[in-house]
């Protein structure tokens, strides 16, 4: 009974797996923006990495229920790497860099991994956030490696695949940014379909049931953790990549602090959520810096009261009528996830 059991949970989340219409929609909007807006590029391109940044968040935070202040540590510790290995010329090529920043990440992830498992919630907020803190001191307390308040200047980024020359305009940087951005998404939803993404969901409902039934929690927690930390580590990578600097803004509260934010407004728990919170957060943010420069923070923080105000589940009810709109005209290109039939019990 266990193998039909098996290759029905299999099927099922094959299906769930497979492609809408909306999300091709959402990835065709994207690449046509290298073509029809050129000019956007410089700010198209803080929006791809701030989206793998909050997609690394929703990881955890959607999916583990892990809440972290200090998702900067990571996101830092891979721009002043990626910074440093271009700037001494020990990795001279951006892809390979970037690997590197976010293997260097993960093992900071790993590490810590342990101490963020222990206590409530409260407490992994104190130790995520510690975690930052110390790092950004630690920068800060080596200025002959790191810059210190001053940032690493002097960085020379060289060309993609020894090809692809960065330019002035930002097209080069975004191309870039956006096809890292579209690789992890696919890995992330890879992660997310499969048995190890269904065991996550079980351990955020209740980790108790779930280490019962003979899930182990711990280790997909610290498994998950390292995964979103070398997610963090490639943002920040993409960011020295793309301006040849990095600073201990990168370790900033408030960095961790607009992660939340982003997520906030795009929603947890299902990955588009970081992608259209990055989206929404740096366009409004530079829409209402352009109108009110000193007082751009109060209107996001307006913004998100109205959202917190009106409820996720009236803008969800919105949502949800477009999306079953745009289903209902295109059926045949929206699969659905048909339903698992569990066999009987015995004796029934």
């Amino acid at each position: 009974m266990r193998a039909p059991m098996i290759e029905q949970v299999t099927h099922y989340l094959t299906t769930r797996a497979r492609w809408g219409v909306m999300e091709y929609a959402f990835w065709l909007a994207a690449l046509a923006t290298l073509f029809l807006l050129p000019g956007r590029h410089l700010i198209l391109t803080e929006i791809a990495w701030l989206a793998l940044f909050a997609l690394s968040l929703d990881l955890i935070l959607g999916y583990a229920g892990i809440i972290s202040l200090g998702h900067a540590a990571f996101f830092g510790l891979g721009s002043y790497v990626a910074a440093l290995l271009a700037k001494h010329a020990i990795i001279n090529e951006p892809v390979l860099a970037l690997a590197v920043s976010g293997l260097a990440a993960a093992m900071l992830g790993f590490a810590t991994s342990f101490l963020v498992l222990r206590g409530s919630d409260l407490a992994r907020l104190m130790v995520t956030l510690g975690v930052a803190l110390i790092m950004r001191e630690i920068a800060n307390q080596i200025p002959d490696l790191t810059g210190g308040a001053d940032g690493l200047q002097g960085v020379t980024i060289g060309p993609i695949l020894g090809i692809f020359h960065f330019d002035i305009f930002g097209h080069v940087a975004y191309a870039y940014c956006l096809a890292v951005l579209f690789v992890f998404f696919l890995i992330a939803r890879r992660i997310v379909y499969s048995p190890f993404g269904l065991s996550l969901r079980a351990v955020k409902g209740n980790s108790l049931r779930s280490a019962l039934i003979g899930i182990s929690v711990d280790a997909r927690l610290i498994a998950i953790y390292t995964v979103a930390a070398f997610y963090a580590g490639v943002a920040g990578a993409l960011l020295a990549q793309t301006t040849a600097f990095a600073s201990l803004d990168g370790f900033s509260f408030e960095r961790s602090a607009d992660l939340l934010l982003v997520l906030i407004i795009g929603g947890t728990g299902y990955l588009y959520g970081g992608l259209i919170g990055a989206v929404i957060f740096k366009l409004m943010q530079d829409w209402i810096a352009n109108l009110t420069p000193q007082y751009w923070q109060f209107w996001i923080g307006l913004v998100l009261v109205l959202i917190v105000l009106i409820g996720r589940d009236r803008i969800g009810l919105w949502t949800g009528i477009v999306r079953t709109i745009a289903e209902r005209a295109i059926p045949r290109l929206t699969p659905r996830a048909a339903p698992v039939a569990f066999p009987p019990a015995k004796g029934s």
